[in-house]
């Protein structure tokens, strides 16, 4: 049987709170679980001490016996110095589609001739006074 440990959304609409909770990979995400091993409120600020509880002891006894935390219990467990889990970064990942970038470059071209258009149109009209001058 594989086993994570994972959160639990309870909690009203618009307020969540997660419970984390050791479970088989197959219950669904509030159904069965095997052990609850503590508690996530996200609506409390960051520097509060009671927005996160996790019973190291038991979370220890799960991980020994072949439990994976997903991710987010897996932050959580870094914070409290229970694990190290390496930064992600994807720089990939505010960058715009392939069809937004084509729709930039097309307009930063529109842009380019139209200052070219324009650069060109007012330089013409000074060379003709000069020619002028030169003519008589």
């Amino acid at each position: 049987m594989a086993l994570k440990i994972r959160l639990a959304r309870g909690g009203s609409k618009k307020r969540p709170y997660y419970h984390v909770v050791v479970a088989d990979v197959r219950s669904p995400r509030d159904g069965r679980f095997i052990e609850r091993l503590g508690y996530w409120n996200p609506m409390l600020a960051k520097d509060d001490a009671t927005r996160v509880s996790l019973n190291q002891e038991r979370i220890q006894h799960w991980l020994d016996n072949g439990a994976l935390p997903t991710d987010r219990v897996a932050r959580f467990m870094a914070e409290a110095g229970m694990m190290t889990r390496d930064a992600r970064n994807n720089p990939n990942k505010a960058k715009p589609g392939k069809k937004a970038q084509e729709r930039a470059a097309e307009k930063k071209q529109k842009e380019e001739d139209a200052a070219a258009a324009a650069a060109e149109a007012a330089a013409a009209p000074a060379e003709a006074p000069a020619e002028e001058a030169a003519a008589e």
